[in-house]
């Protein structure tokens, strides 16, 4: 469990670098598009706004459920208590993305 931990802070640490990297390459871009001219990083932007956000779902999705069943692992009586709250916050998980989808092809 340790080795998971770390390649999850590793690719968490990894997205904030990328995330930090390309924020000026984005303020470029929105400079640019605003001047009247049309660019064509503007696919690029979107791709990657979606690949960061279905990152960050897919590592908070495999935490809530890897806590899930960890919890029920320890205690088996819990386990009907546990599924609602779990899919409700995989849920809001998902609609983060789906919103994020939503706002990159929007701009």
């Amino acid at each position: 469990m340790k080795i998971l931990n770390k390649i999850a802070t590793k690719l968490v640490n990894i997205a904030a670098v990328a995330v930090a990297a390309l924020t000026p390459l984005a303020a470029a871009v929105a400079e640019e598009t605003q001047g009247g001219a049309s660019s064509s990083f503007g696919p690029i932007g979107a791709g990657l706004a979606i690949g960061v956000a279905a990152l960050g779902g897919a590592l908070g999705q495999g935490k809530v459920v890897g806590s899930m069943l960890e919890s029920f692992g320890r205690n088996p009586s819990v386990g009907g208590k546990l599924l609602v709250p779990m899919i409700l916050g995989m849920a809001l998980i998902e609609s983060l993305v789906i919103l994020a989808f939503v706002i990159a092809f929007r701009m």
